[in-house]
């Protein structure tokens, strides 16, 4: 399908016009020429040098990830990144990229999806971001502990501060490096929170208040909305779409 067709298609689904101001991340297609045709899409967490290479490789027209090139600032095209565009630009290679949009999509999101993965009932909105909503938050129909939690989400080395219920019903989720979301939970009167990265600075506020926080990485707990995005694209257009791993252990 044309190229032009299917980011329009995106920047819809996405809703990313709901998060200009919002986000720091330039979304939508970053690095793109003439019209072209797409027949196969890959998908990464991360804009990096080796998902470029490996995306080429495996013959993508158009790169999907979740952590673009550009983050408000302007970069001087030398260096590292320098050598990135001139991949993406020799191995005719698109990229696309998709942030908060993609945190908070009530259907592909990556805090939607682990919800459901998780089997929680009764999934709403949760934590506000400048008027957004990024996480969402639901209850177990029977408690669980915080070790049954990590593995249903794969998580290989969680960190866990276990100072709530030993039997949790009632979770937040917010992706990636959202520590401070934590204040959310505790407004809510969860017994838990889930993100990827765990900040010092939260340690004793969820001791004293009595909430286990569960960090699965920064990584992974961002790649459940790339992968079901994919799984979506695939599915309404029938394109070839591969998922590219590079996980970073944070």
């Amino acid at each position: 399908m044309k190229r032009s067709k299917l980011v329009t298609y995106l920047d819809t689904y996405l809703g990313l016009g709901s998060f200009e101001g919002l986000d720091r991340s330039l979304n939508g297609l970053v690095v793109g020429g003439p019209e072209k045709e797409v027949r196969k899409v890959a998908f990464a967490v991360d804009a990096c040098q080796a998902t470029f290479e490996k995306a080429i490789s495996e013959g993508a027209d158009l790169l999907i990830v979740h952590h673009g090139l550009y983050w408000g600032t302007p970069l001087p095209i030398t260096g590292a990144h320098h050598m990135r565009i001139s991949t993406l630009l020799k191995g005719n290679l698109d990229l696309y990229a998709a942030h908060l949009p993609l945190d908070a999509h009530p259907k592909v999101g990556n805090n939607v999806v682990m919800a459901e993965k998780l089997g929680l009932q009764d999934i709403e909105p949760f934590a506000p971001y400048k008027g957004a909503m990024l996480g969402f938050k639901g209850a177990f129909k029977e408690g669980k502990d915080p070790k049954w939690i990590a593995e249903q989400l794969g998580f290989e080395n969680p960190v866990v501060l276990p100072f709530g219920k030993d039997s949790i019903t009632t979770v937040g989720i917010v992706s990636g490096g959202a520590s401070s979301d934590v204040y959310a939970a505790l407004s809510d009167g969860l017994d838990c929170f889930i993100t990827g990265e765990v900040e010092h600075q939260i340690y004793h506020d969820a001791q004293e208040s009595g909430i286990t926080v569960i960090g699965g990485g920064h990584y992974q707990t961002e790649i459940f909305g790339v992968q079901a995005l994919s799984e979506h694209i695939r599915d309404t257009f029938d394109l070839e779409v591969c998922f590219i791993a590079n996980p970073t252990g944070l």
